[in-house]
């Protein structure tokens, strides 16, 4: 699909989301539209700048923006450690038995892997929910495919009796848009897990929240919401990190004490990992056998996910264990 630069932002060209009560209100500068899981994406009349619209119908009162392009976080631009590398095996995280604690990775997928071949929660997914190695049939690995097999693992491996919901709303290129992740949220109401990990986002063309993002994952009452705060070295809002109903992540060096140099940051960020040369479970493709190496806020988040889905009680990022203060940044989550 097409991507559009607007200011500092990505939008899909001539894309319009709302709610259904924005439909009339939009006739005028609608060529066709189309509705899946409740999210309305209009398809706006050749021209038509659908930033501008979005804030005409602001003014009346209407939840609409155009259609934000969204990334996964290792995606910085020339940052450091910007894709995975080949590592040595990790064992299995034992006490898999415990109680299990539902945790929805909406990311690029899940494939298959020795950690979770036989369980309950991977059995269940259908090829829809499949981390692709290579997107485009080139060959070559894609720049964020396992990225989401990734997240799984570090996730497993802070609470080894997570079960995971899968949706996949990135390509293996790491890009996905709005739309998608209002349908993947709005499926999720239906059976709304402890812990959401979102492990992706993006900036703005107003640097205001998704008013349809945001009731999106406010619905979702029960659950802790996790975000990465983007490997943008900036303080400017990155979404859904920046809500403040979701906990925004941000990456601490190898060392846990500093924060990594290509992190976000800024008061909306809630809380801290460690982002920097993480190992956990990765794909089994070319020089890779299951396990890579990454950096990255993506993987800070993961690490925060697997903290509350252990202490799946604990609501607040400072209520859990082993958690500090780090003066200048705030909460550390800790990596075991």
């Amino acid at each position: 699909m097409d991507i559009q630069a607007v200011g500092a932002a990505l939008i899909r060209p001539g894309q319009l989301l709302t709610d259904r009560g924005a439909l009339s209100a939009a006739a005028r500068w609608t060529q066709a539209v189309s509705e899946a899981d409740g999210v309305f994406r209009i398809r706006l009349t050749p021209g038509v700048d659908p930033c501008e619209i979005a804030m005409r119908l602001r003014e009346e009162g209407h939840r609409a923006g155009p259609n934000h392009v969204l990334t996964g976080q290792p995606l910085w631009f020339g940052g450091p450690a910007s894709r995975p590398f080949p590592a040595a095996p990790l064992a299995a995280p034992s006490g898999r038995d415990g109680p299990q604690v539902r945790v929805a990775v909406v990311d690029t997928g899940i494939a298959a892997h020795p950690w979770w071949a036989k369980s309950d929660w991977y059995g269940r997914l259908g090829p829809e929910a499949a981390d692709r190695p290579d997107g485009d049939g080139d060959g070559a690995l894609e720049a964020q495919a396992g990225h989401g097999t990734f997240i799984a693992g570090l996730i497993q491996r802070r609470a080894p009796s997570a079960a995971f919901q899968v949706a996949r709303v990135l390509g293996a290129d790491g890009v996905g848009d709005e739309a998608g992740l209002l349908r993947a949220l709005h499926r999720l109401r239906a059976d709304p897990p402890q812990v959401l990990n979102l492990s992706l986002g993006c900036h703005t063309f107003d640097d205001q929240p998704s008013r349809l993002v945001a009731d999106a994952v406010g619905s979702l009452e029960s659950t802790v919401t996790v975000a990465c705060a983007g490997n943008t070295a900036s303080d400017r809002p990155f979404w859904p990190a920046a809500l403040p109903s979701v906990v925004g992540v941000g990456a601490l060096d190898a060392a846990q004490e500093h924060r990594a140099p290509f992190s976000a940051h800024g008061p909306w960020v809630d809380a801290w990992a460690r982002g920097e040369w993480l190992t956990s479970t990765f794909l089994e493709f070319g020089e890779f056998e299951g396990f890579a190496s990454w950096s990255g806020t993506s993987f800070a988040a993961a690490l925060v996910s697997g903290a509350f889905a252990a202490s799946p009680a604990v609501r607040d990022v400072a209520d859990l264990p082993d958690s500090r203060q780090i003066p200048g940044l705030g909460v550390v989550v800790h990596s075991t």
